[in-house]
């Protein structure tokens, strides 16, 4: 006779309950997936922006908020100088461990050149740092603001 036949009720119940509690507990074990700018939004410094050179050359730095990604914060710095965006330095970054030093390594410039191709936040995301990459491009944009361009 088949172990989970009417005759049995109990080791139904049981196996039921255990089938139960090892579904929940998985659950509740997942982590919930959050955006970095969701995670940034409790957690932005004021924007500070300032002037350099001298007063009629047109150059202002700006630098903008830290935005907490899931591998740690960033932050960067703009120079723009009449009216372009000539330099974007990374303040913060992840760099913790050597897997972060690694990916920032080739990620950084990559986004560099990005934002000074384009003038803008509007950057591609560089393959295997995208937490690094949502954060700089949250970080550029909010500098650019400070800036006002």
């Amino acid at each position: 006779m088949h172990a989970l036949k009417k005759n049995r009720p109990l080791r139904r119940i049981v196996l039921a309950s255990a089938a139960t509690v090892s579904a929940m507990v998985l659950l509740l074990a997942l982590k919930p997936h959050t955006s970095p700018m969701a995670v940034a939004a409790g957690t932005k410094s004021p924007a500070s922006s300032s002037s350099s050179g001298s007063p009629g050359s047109g150059t202002r730095t700006a630098t903008g908020d830290t935005v907490q990604t899931r591998w740690g914060p960033v932050q960067v710095r703009v120079t723009i100088e009449s009216g372009r965006l000539t330099d974007v330095t990374a303040l913060r970054y992840p760099q913790d461990n050597p897997r972060d030093q690694e990916i920032n390594s080739y990620a950084l410039p990559q986004l560099r050149r990005e934002a000074l191709a384009a003038q803008s936040a509007r950057i591609d995301m560089v393959s295997g740092a995208t937490y690094t990459s949502t954060g700089y491009q949250q970080s550029l944009q909010s500098a650019l603001d400070s800036a006002g361009l």
